[in-house]
């Protein structure tokens, strides 16, 4: 460590920002980015600017938390209308994209009747011409597919609207950030940085090795004005060195939520890692700090933000050897390349599996499962729960899937036979389907519609049958959203009331009975299968 040197302190967070907004899967790819910035930021920004008190009024009701809402005091109004004045200026044509794709789906609705498309693809909006292919189903059913690989070498994607806002985590809690833009507060510093730049890796290095305060700060653009508060983001403390794995047999580890990590002298398997950051007053938790040096695979079962956080993808993606997903449609609105996203985050190594295919690793395989539910029944197939079997031991990880057809199981079952450990999420009220795909839509669902098909996963009588059929010896209900650290992507709080409580309660009492361990995950847990 040379003189001057110093750390990125522990509970440091780089969040990624796109037009300010937090970044999440949707607000990579071009497309569904283009829909989310016309139909819902821009939209709330207006409203906030006009009326900043409605919000304001309406947030005093946490049960509207993670709503329609921007959560910031009225006098931040000027600022709000300053970034939606700027939105509007510079992302115009990320707006005019947007409002071709409606204008195509409407073009389609009248002259697609089963007749051929071609006579129609001069009369595509010329913003759209050469980006996208109509087409039908097997029902004559037109749609639209986007060539994502050319849009994202397109204007519609622009590193320039990337950014992160630095700062330390004090208290332990986050706001909430999918539905707020992130504005300037004391103790953030902002800087100019594509996701997909080496500086970052630059700045995450210094976590465990030391390196020179000037550089990194002239490296994120940072100029004096914000550098006293970002030399506060670094220590001269050196921290412990990263735990290594010294077991014989596979371990099992509890980060909190839906993320597992898989350890055995051979292979380290990551999945779906959001993970917390250290923090001394806060309840206890494994953190960055408690990750190896080097992860194997990283396994991601779905890309919603409490699954596919870009946050931590990003500060692990130089340690990350491979990156395993479900082998998704790609190139539409709702579904799109979950691969694409990642490689455009700057990690290459990404592998899509398809149903029951299986990846040979060391000691053992990861065959991607079938997964049903909690997709609000859209056309989504970038979702697959994962077997990972190591040293003869076998864990079953599902998400948040919700086992709308035991059957499926049934057959899952012939080809892996009985597991030794089953990961289940219960979290089986769900938000409605708006809540999250609400922008997607070319045709407001009916509000009916909107309230049956929601984000939900297995309750005690579905998870049961998982249970019987795969015959575990431990059985773990995770992917809850409780930990206090989740904060920023999750509004779930949950009482003793709360469907998912009563549900998990009734399906740990079954196992119970069966004389089958069962736990609700909170926190922490090392599990040895």
């Amino acid at each position: 460590m040379n003189e001057g040197d110093v750390f990125l302190r522990p509970n440091a967070v780089v969040e990624p920002l796109f037009n300010q907004w937090y970044a999440w899967a949707y607000l990579i790819a071009p497309q569904s980015s283009a829909m989310f910035v016309t139909n819902t930021h821009m939209k709330l920004m207006q409203s906030f600017g006009s009326s900043p008190q409605i919000h304001v009024n309406a947030l005093k009701n946490p049960a509207n938390r993670g709503g329609p809402f921007l959560e910031l005091p009225a006098e931040r109004a000027p600022e709000i209308k300053a970034l939606y004045e700027r939105t509007a200026r510079e992302q115009a044509h990320v707006v005019e994209f947007a409002e071709a794709i409606k204008a195509l789906d409407k073009l389609l609705t009248e002259h697609a009747k089963g007749n051929a498309l071609e006579p129609l693809y001069p009369k595509i909006p010329d913003i759209l011409r050469g980006y996208v292919e109509i087409v039908y189903d097997l029902k004559d059913s037109p749609s639209i597919r986007f060539f994502e690989g050319l849009l994202y070498q397109s204007k519609f994607y622009d590193t320039a609207r990337q950014s992160v806002c630095i700062h330390v985590v004090d208290p332990d809690a986050r706001e909430f950030v999918l539905s707020t833009p992130r504005l300037p507060k004391p103790g953030d510093v902002f800087a100019q940085v594509p996701f997909a730049s080496p500086v970052l890796d630059q700045l995450y290095r210094m976590r465990s090795t030391a390196g020179s305060f000037e550089a990194i700060r002239e490296a994120l653009g940072v100029g004096p004005e914000d550098a006293d508060t970002l030399r506060t983001f670094f220590t001269t403390e050196a921290p412990p060195p990263r735990p290594k794995f010294e077991g014989t047999e596979p371990r099992v580890r509890y980060f909190g939520h839906a993320t597992v990590l898989v350890e055995s002298p051979g292979v380290s398997i990551l999945v779906d890692p959001v993970v917390s950051y250290p923090h001394p007053s806060g309840p206890p938790r494994l953190s960055h700090a408690d990750l190896p040096e080097v992860i194997d695979y990283v396994l991601l079962t779905h890309n919603h933000q409490d699954h596919f956080l870009v946050e931590t993808m990003l500060e692990l993606r130089q340690r990350v050897k491979t990156v395993v997903i479900a082998r998704g449609s790609g190139g539409t609105l709702i579904d799109p390349s979950l691969k694409n996203a990642i490689r455009a985050i700057g990690i290459p190594n990404v592998i899509e599996l398809d149903d029951m295919e299986e990846l040979p690793i060391v000691g053992g395989t990861i065959t991607a499962l079938p997964f049903l539910g909690e997709h609000s029944d859209l056309d989504i197939r970038t979702k697959t729960g994962f077997l990972v079997k190591v040293l003869g031991k076998t864990v079953m990880l599902l998400a948040d899937a919700n086992n709308i057809e035991p059957r499926m199981y049934d057959h899952v079952h012939r080809t892996v036979g009985d597991i030794d450990v089953l990961f289940i999420g219960m979290e089986c009220a769900g938000a409605p389907m708006s809540w999250l795909y609400g922008s997607l839509f070319l045709k407001p669902p009916l509000r009916k519609n909107d309230m049956e098909r929601r984000l939900d996963g297995s309750d005690g009588d579905k998870a049961d049958l998982l249970v019987q059929r795969f015959k575990p010896a431990q059985v773990y209900i995770y992917a809850m959203g409780q930990e206090p650290w989740l904060g920023h992507v999750s509004h779930i709080k949950y009482t003793e009331e709360s469907k998912a409580i009563i549900e998990s309660n009734k399906l740990m009492a079954r196992c119970k009975e069966r004389g089958v361990y069962a736990e609700r995950l909170y926190l922490t847990k090392d599990i040895i299968p």
